[in-house]
């Protein structure tokens, strides 16, 4: 039996193997590649199964079907069903419908915990998907005890299960927990020293292209309003239009390198906040857009409110241009939650995919045709001084939800 056992235990980390291996050239959320590994490691798993000296003999199957139901959704977590019950009807014997009635049954019950399960805290992800593995083995024993006697053969069998299902589940996703806490670490690592280099190059290149394109803009001003044919006056028009555009950049990238130090308030959010929506009013009614703004909050945090205003007026801005087809409603919720300030700022606009999510932040990376990327880069920056982080939320079609965590 422990033979078995440590085998079934190798399966299961098997996934977790693989991306450990290859996470530098495969992204650690890739939902169909870990939808394909647990199948072949629920399959092992089945092939393999735990003997007891008693005669019963139990599996693991349901272990990877609850991690890719959890973590993969149930698209995901259907897939893993059709591969149960069709390897389930290859290895043939009594009981397959009674067993494609279950697992159907657990894989509704995974299904419908998808959303409360990302929202909660890792530990708590722990908790639950060691819950639904001891729900899952404690459903399908009072299901067999119905079925066979109830003796000492069948409280082996159910001690050895519960057990066995427990640990393997809370091991495997603490394994799964700390590797994605780790990913998310390295990444915000790799952020802050991007953006750190970014800023020491914008403060020291941004002036020196400034002063000659002020001095050029002013000539080309002259040359506009002196008595040149229309052609000429065209292209002058067009090189102060360029001009400008060019100017505009390089204010980001000032504001960008701009210290979190020179103007610090102690604040609660609140008048920025206001600040930045009415700044936007006028253009929100321009592309037919509603602005709601909700505050709950009475926690305070000494930084530099001029930077924070800008900083929301991009992602207000960001909101309201990605409605201006269709129009509709930019949510802003400023709220607390124990020692850190929360704001969420949604939009019902085209949306991104994850591509485009993970690029958020990165210099010149942009999702409008006119963008430099400029904008959210110096958003990034400010909450980083903050020592802050930006959590993204979007779905094509559906909208875009900025969550962005201020501790205090």
């Amino acid at each position: 039996m422990l033979e078995t056992l440590l085998l079934n235990f190798l399966f299961l980390l098997l996934p977790i193997l693989f991306f450990v291996i290859f996470e530098n050239s495969v992204k650690f959320v890739n939902k169909p590649l870990m939808a394909i590994i647990l199948a072949l490691s629920m399959i092992l798993c089945m092939s393999y199964p735990i003997h007891l000296e008693s005669g019963f003999i139990f599996d693991l199957r349901y272990i990877p079907f609850i991690f890719v139901s959890l973590y993969g959704g149930y698209k995901y977590g259907f897939l893993l069903l059709i591969v149960l019950n069709i390897y389930r009807f290859v290895i043939g014997g009594e009981g397959f419908v009674e067993s494609l009635l279950f697992s159907i049954c657990i894989w509704i019950l995974l299904s419908m915990s998808k959303v409360e399960f990302f929202q909660s805290k890792a530990r708590n992800r722990i908790a639950y998907a060691v819950f639904m593995a001891f729900i899952t083995m404690l459903l399908y024993l009072s299901i067999l005890s119905m079925m066979i006697d109830i003796n000492r053969e069948f409280w082996t069998l159910a001690v050895n299960a519960l057990l066995t299902h427990v640990i393997m589940t809370m091991i495997i996703t603490s394994l799964i927990e700390k590797i994605y806490a780790n990913t998310k670490a390295r990444e915000a690592v790799v952020q802050s020293e991007r953006l750190q280099l970014i800023s020491e190059l914008a403060a020291s290149v941004a002036h020196e292209i400034r002063n000659p394109l002020t001095v050029t803009n002013g000539f080309l001003q002259l040359l506009s309003q002196s008595d040149i044919a229309p052609t000429q006056k065209s292209y002058v028009d067009y090189s102060l239009l360029e001009l400008n555009r060019a100017e505009s950049i390089i204010n980001d990238f000032l504001a960008f390198s701009k210290p979190q130090c020179e103007h610090t308030e102690n604040t609660d959010l609140k008048v920025e906040t206001e600040y930045a929506k009415n700044i936007l009013l006028p253009y929100a009614n321009m592309h037919k857009v509603d602005i709601k703004l909700s505050f709950h909050n009475s926690l305070r945090k000494e930084l530099d409110t001029n930077q924070l205003q800008q900083c929301l007026i991009n992602l207000y801005k960001n909101g309201i241009e990605a409605m201006k087809d269709n129009g509709g409603v930019l949510s802003i919720d400023v709220s607390s939650q124990r020692n850190s300030i929360i704001l969420k700022i949604k939009d019902t606009g085209t949306g991104m995919n994850q591509d485009e999510m993970s690029l958020l932040g990165k210099p010149y990376y942009s999702t409008k045709k006119e963008g430099t990327g400029l904008g959210m880069l110096m958003v990034y920056s400010t909450i980083n001084k903050l020592n802050g982080k930006i959590e993204v939320e979007s779905k094509k079609g559906i909208g875009t939800t900025f969550t962005i965590t201020i501790p205090v």
